[in-house]
């Protein structure tokens, strides 16, 4: 973590300028259901609150396109805030970004009190990264933190641009979600396993290559896996593949054996004949996949495998689902990983979850808490994973 943080600097009378990630679900009637970003970024405004602070909150929420759209007011978002944060004098909102009505408000805030801007999508520079925007921005506070980790690999006005303009250092979250997934990769405790899931391994070649040089295994589930499979020479059925990701994934098979890492695949699968919840099932091995049929999970004897590659691991980054969990009867390859993560950390491994489908999976069976970390950004720790700089963090000020 060589960025400053909160830490390094002194609070009081100055007003922060914070990016927060409160992009969080909601229902239909605009209800809140899921508050876990909110809370996440709870440390990091308490802290700057009680260094004397005044704290000017901005984030986005769903995808207006640059429109102002009712639906994604940050109304809810201030309701949940003001609920969770009693410590806070008051908590406003803005119903503009930038300009005058905002840079009063904000200059009328004292120290304890909190301000929400609203969705800085609704305005169409936000996402252009236009430098005038940024300008307005910087008028709202005396220092800028990005504890945005969820948005820290975009490059919008928020997040990067007005990090050129104020003095800026990163927030407690963003500081532990570098700490954590940074610092796995750089100088993991080991054995280091990752396990990478999902449905496409277009999404995740570049994660695969990065990690190859560094793990020292590297267990494939999901969609992906039978792209993997039929590389080797397998037929698959109807399972869900990628005919263009073929030679890629010889490639990387490769490369596995030329770098050292053990880059292990299913050897047996939950097959179903349709996508179906309540399609016909049966357990085979990844040799025996019979014409009509699809692999939706890893079989048993893949999780027993991938479970006693996890539990024997002293670092342990799990991003994508291992099976169609979604529909039960897919869905146990995915949470048996879930348990050997719960297992793992009892004994002292580090294990991370890396976002998106993951967390999904984890909270679904009861076992985020008992995780080392649980990353609040999908996109962000993906491209961390692949070895990219995020545009947020670069933007920061040097330890």
């Amino acid at each position: 973590m060589a960025k400053k943080t909160i830490r390094d600097v002194e609070w009081a009378g100055k007003r922060a300028l914070v990016r927060v990630d409160f992009n969080v679900p909601q229902d239909d009637t605009g209800a809140i259901t899921d508050d876990t970003r909110i809370r996440a970024a709870l440390p990091t405004i308490r802290y700057l609150l009680e260094n004397g602070a005044s704290v000017v909150l901005m984030s986005h929420l769903g995808r207006p396109k640059g429109k102002v759209n009712a639906k994604y007011s940050m109304r809810p978002v201030v309701e949940r805030l003001f609920e969770l944060l009693p410590e806070a004098s008051e908590v406003k909102k803005t119903e503009v970004i930038t300009g005058e009505s905002a840079e009063a408000a904000a200059a009328a805030l004292r120290p304890g009190q909190v301000l929400m801007l609203e969705n800085t999508r609704f305005d169409p520079r936000e996402e252009k990264n236009d430098p005038e925007m940024s300008a307005e921005l910087a008028k709202l506070g005396d220092v800028f933190v990005n504890d945005a980790f969820g948005a820290a690999h975009r490059a919008n006005a928020s997040t990067e641009g007005v990090a050129h303009l104020l003095p800026g250092v990163a927030g407690l979250l963003l500081e532990k979600e570098l700490a954590f997934i940074g610092g796995a990769l750089e100088d993991p405790a080991r054995p280091f396993v990752t396990i990478i899931g999902g449905a496409k391994i277009s999404d995740k070649i570049n994660v695969i290559d990065n990690l190859l040089g560094k793990v020292n295994a590297l267990l494939i589930g999901g969609g992906m896996a039978n792209t993997f499979l039929l590389a080797q020479g397998k037929t698959m059925g109807d399972s869900l593949i990628e005919p263009d990701s073929v030679d890629v994934a010889r490639a990387l098979i490769t490369k596995a054996e030329t770098s050292g890492a053990r880059l292990i695949l299913p050897v047996d699968a939950v097959i179903a004949d349709a996508f179906s919840a309540s399609a016909n099932t049966q357990v085979v091995s990844v040799d025996a996949v019979p014409a009509g049929w699809r692999v939706l999970d890893i079989g048993p004897e893949t999780a027993k495998i991938y479970a006693d590659e996890v539990k024997a691991s002293k670092t342990v980054i799990w991003n994508g689902p291992m099976g169609v969990f979604e529909m039960q009867p897919f869905a146990s390859g995915t949470f048996a990983v879930a348990q050997a993560m719960a297992d793992a950390s009892a004994i002292g491994a580090i294990t991370i979850i890396g976002g998106g489908d993951s967390v999904a999976a984890i909270e679904q069976a009861g076992l985020a808490d008992k995780m080392s970390h649980v990353s609040t950004g999908g996109g962000a720790s993906l491209e961390l994973l692949e070895g990219k700089v995020l545009p947020g963090v670069a933007a920061l000020a040097d330890r």
